[in-house]
């Protein structure tokens, strides 16, 4: 198994345990995620030929004016909001859909360019594609002066 493999498995199992362990203790249900709004689901992987990041994150029903994007070095954070419903004169037997603000961090295993970060959104899903910084881009030697 990869080191990518291992942290993608690690990083799910965490997700998974705090969604658990929130539901539990009462921070899981519908009126917190009302209020504090919730973490949209994301999945990571790496590819291509140049190499590439891609960060697939599910966001149905996010207007894309309500989405926002920023990559500082290896932390990529989006953030946004999507509507509450309209409860009014509705008597629901079962809430799944989260609403309200999001704010999702995801930290990446590798160096990426953000000048060169590209997104899309298409059916719900948010796709950003962020190359792999070369390492040589990032090394720099550093001359000796005589003092």
């Amino acid at each position: 198994m990869s080191d990518r493999d291992l942290f993608a498995n690690f990083a799910r199992m965490r997700r998974e345990m705090d969604q658990m362990l929130g539901d539990a203790w009462g921070r899981g249900g519908y009126a917190s995620r009302r209020t504090t709004g919730f973490s949209p689901n994301v999945d990571v992987y790496y590819c291509g030929d140049p190499q590439r990041a891609v960060v697939k994150v599910d966001l149905a029903g996010v207007e894309l004016s309500e989405i926002g994007i920023e990559v500082s070095g290896r932390r990529l954070a989006i953030v946004g909001e999507r509507p509450v419903q309209e409860t009014e004169g509705r008597v629901y037997q079962q809430v799944e859909i989260p609403s309200g603000p999001f704010r999702r961090i995801v930290e990446l295993q590798v160096d990426v360019d953000a000048e060169q970060a590209r997104a899309s959104y298409e059916d719900g899903v948010l796709r950003i594609d962020l190359p792999l910084r070369d390492p040589a881009e990032t090394t720099r030697r550093v001359p000796i002066g005589r003092d």
